[in-house]
Parts: structure tokens; sequence; C-alpha cells
């Protein structure tokens, strides 16, 4: 939860529906962030909004609230298959956030949500479309499909939100967002949001966003100078045991490599050591990413080893150390990855590991980033390692599996059970650790162990509502 200064309006004073106020009010959030304070007064009057901002700065709530209120006003009943605001969003975790923020405040008004992505099957989304939607949030993909197939249609859509633009931009999804923007109405509201105008996004405001009005918070550059960076120099042979010394704290951490591999693997190997880890990598099911982007969350597993799709992806409060340990290939990586942490005026450290070979790169990503940041040439023990970290969390013991069954061939199936082979590709996983592999075991503003066997750590039955901002 942030600290929201005296001085920051309440929702009440910036025109939202009393009810929506009370929805607010019952996740702790009465005071509006900047960029929410800038843009409700236009967006809820109907206008274009084009906000600038980087994620975490309570988009989703500055975007959501003259959503609903605008479908409220309207007055018009659902029909099968026609939605009546949409939401685009780059990424599945995103979503998924996005909507739990929403869900509470159209229900407030009367109003549904759906969530249509890809990975997992369509039909449970074709359902929802045809008994009538208020609220579609989407990934492009999955409802360019849906498109296709005549599931649904855009003709119904009264207000049309894009979230995080310019990290669409970055994933290719432009040339399919416009085909879909090219399917909603003329003359509707359209509200825009990105970090940066990059990247084709002036291309996206001119030609769908009229007479915008522009609202711009906090520079990302100006966020990566607050936080606390380190660059730690290292030998290689000395990497592993490092990583391993950063990652056991008992404060949440979240770790970054460049490859979907390396992220499963490390994610395994500190799992091994004792220290319970889940990874998020675009190789997971949509499940498998649930479940372990759940368990972080709600705290069951302290450790996340990420690829960069949680750069930009996932909103998780109270991370507490963010570790490069694979250096990012370019300085926007850095500062959308560095931004997990410290965020809603939490303090939060980030360190770049760096071994001999990566000199020259580390010192221009870190020129380019606008930091300057702690440099120190460290070996496993040194207590700079602990000071980073904070205190060490409880070792937990790695459990071994029991003896596999003989294998057992069922009647009308091709599976059999494999002698020393569990349910994670052979690894034996114990209680109190998560699997690195996905078998395993979301901020937008108020709030983002022991674990079983197969890593879900209880998330699913106790998993916390993400922050609502």
């Amino acid at each position: 939860m942030s600290d929201n200064t005296s001085a920051a309006p309440s929702f009440a004073d910036l025109g939202v529906d009393a009810r929506l106020v009370r929805s607010l009010a019952e996740r702790d959030i009465t005071a509006a962030f900047p960029i929410q304070a800038k843009t409700l007064p236009d967006s809820l009057a109907g206008r274009d909004v084009l906000g600038k901002g980087k994620t975490g700065s309570g988009k989703t709530v500055a975007f959501a609230l003259p959503t609903v209120t605008a479908l409220a006003a309207s007055g018009r009943a659902r029909r099968p298959g026609r939605p009546r605001a949409l939401v685009l969003l780059p990424t599945r975790e995103l979503a998924s956030q996005v909507a739990e923020t929403i869900t509470p405040l159209a229900k407030a008004l009367g109003l549904n949500v759906t969530t249509i992505f890809g990975g997992v099957g369509q039909n449970p989304q074709v359902s929802a479309l045809r008994a009538g939607v208020d609220v579609l949030v989407a990934c492009p993909g999955r409802l360019e499909d849906l498109i296709g197939q005549g599931r649904v249609h855009l003709d119904a859509i009264e207000v049309t939100v894009l979230d995080e633009a310019d990290h669409m931009a970055d994933l290719g999804f432009l040339p399919g967002v416009k085909r879909i923007l090219d399917k909603t109405p003329r003359g509707t509201q359209r509200l825009l949001f990105s970090a940066t105008l990059d990247n084709g996004i002036d291309v996206l405001v001119k030609r769908y966003l009229s007479n915008p009005v522009t609202h711009a918070v906090a520079p990302v550059k100006a966020d990566t100078a607050a936080m606390e960076h380190h660059v730690l120099a290292v030998d290689k042979e000395h990497k592993p045991d490092v990583v391993r010394a950063l990652a056991g704290g008992q404060g949440r951490s979240l770790l970054f490599m460049r490859t979907k591999h390396t992220a499963k693997k490390l994610a395994k190997q500190l799992t091994a050591a004792g220290i319970p880890a889940v990874d998020l990598h675009g190789n997971l099911s949509q499940n498998a990413r649930e479940r372990n982007l759940a368990a972080f969350t709600d705290g069951s597993v302290k450790v996340l080893v990420a690829t960069d799709i949680a750069a930009r992806g996932i909103h998780v409060d109270d991370i507490n150390l963010v570790v490069h340990v694979d250096p990012p290939a370019e300085h926007k990586a850095y500062t959308h990855r560095s931004g997990r942490t410290a965020r809603a005026g939490a303090a939060g450290v980030v360190v770049t590991i760096m071994t001999p070979d990566q000199h020259g790169d580390v010192r221009t990503l870190t020129r380019q980033a606008g930091i300057r940041p702690q440099q120190a040439v460290v070996v496993p023990g040194d207590e700079l390692l602990t000071q980073l970290a904070g205190p060490p969390a409880p070792f937990v013991q790695p459990v071994a599996a029991p003896a596999a069954a003989p294998a057992v061939q069922r009647k009308g199936s091709a599976r059999s059970s494999r002698p020393g082979q569990g349910r994670a590709g052979g690894l034996s996983r114990g209680r109190g650790q998560a699997s690195g592999s996905g078998r395993a075991t979301h901020d937008n503003q108020s709030g983002q162990s022991n674990g079983q066997a197969n890593g879900q750590s209880n998330a699913g039955r106790r998993r916390r509502r993400p922050s609502a901002r």
C-alpha cells in the first residue's frame, strides 16, 4: 500500500461514483495517485486520454473507473458475443491482474468482466462471451482468433483501453492491435496508457484518439535514480554461490535470466539448495504460470526466477530485491526489470551481477539507464551480500520423493507410471519446496513456507488479491 500524502485528492473529490468510492475503500484505496488525479476529470467526462506513466503508477484504476462509469451511464443491455468495453493488454499475467482490479468495481455497478487470452482452452471464454460481457479484458492474439471464428464482435464497444501500449509494440502486437481497433466504432471513447511514445505508439494516438488530453507522471528514469543500485563484480566460478546468497534472504526476491532454459535451471538449483523458488517464462503452461505467480505473490515462495516476461508483465508489491543474474541486453529492459521493486514509495535494492567479460556491456547499460550504481568486487561469504539480501531465510531441507510404484497400464490409456520418474521429470519435490519446472507451485496498488510436494504451496486456496492500482 502506498504512502499517499494528505495533499492527494480523494476519489469523491474527483467526481467518482459513490458506489465505486466504497468499493475502493474496501481495499484501503482512498487517495488518488498522480496519474489518477490527473486523468480522471477528463476521462470521466468522456474525453479521449493519453496517459504516460510507468507500470505501477496506478494506471489500472485510472482507466477502470471511467470505463465502468461510462457503461453504467449508458445503460445498454449486454448482448451475446458483443462486449461493451475492451481493455487490450500485452500479457496473460497483466490481463488477469487487471481483470481482478476491474471486477469489484464493475460488480459495484452491476456489470461483469471476462478475460480472453491464449495458453488455455477457449471454450470457457466462448461460453462467457455467449452469455454477454460488459468489460472484455483481452490479449490481442486470442481476441483476433475469436473474432476470426465469429465468436466475438466489436461493433458494440463504447470504451476502448490500450494499456502498456509500448510493451505491445515491443512484442510485435501493433499490427494486430490496429486490426482490432479498426473494428471498434468511431467516435467512441478511447484511453491509451503507455510509458513511452516510441515504437509506433504515436501512430496509434494520431489514428485512433480524437483530440486526446495528454497527462504524464513520473518519468521512468527519475524512478530508477531513487532506487539503491549495485553492481557486483564476481568471478564466473563464484557466481552460483553469490546468486544463492542473494536469493537466500527472508524478503521477496525477483531474479532475472536471459533465457527460459536458464530460468528453469536456476529455480531448480535454488530449490535443491533449500531456497524454494519458482520460475516464470514463456515455456510454462498458463496454469503453471498462474500457480507459480500466485505462490510468489502470497509469500509461500520468496524467490521468483524469470525471463523478461516478468519485467513488465507482473505487478507484485513488496519485492525487496531485484537481481539481474544475467544483465539485460539494453537499458530499457534494465529500467523495467528494476521497476519491479521500490514501488509505491517502498524501498528496494537492485543488484547486477557482472562477470569479467561483461564489464564493458554493464558500464554502457548503466550509463544509458541514467544511474550511478555502487560497485564492489565480491566473493562468497562477503558481508555485503548479507546486507543486500537481508537476514537469511530458514533453510528448507529437501525431502526425497517416495519410491515409485511399479508401472501400471490403465485400461484405454497409453500412459503408465515409470519407475524413478516423478511428475516433474524425475526431480524429487520436498515439503516446503516448489518446482522450478512449472509444475509447482498479482500491484496494481493495495498489495499484492511451507509448500506442498507439487509446489502449489496452498496458493490456490489462499491467493491474495493483487494490488489494486
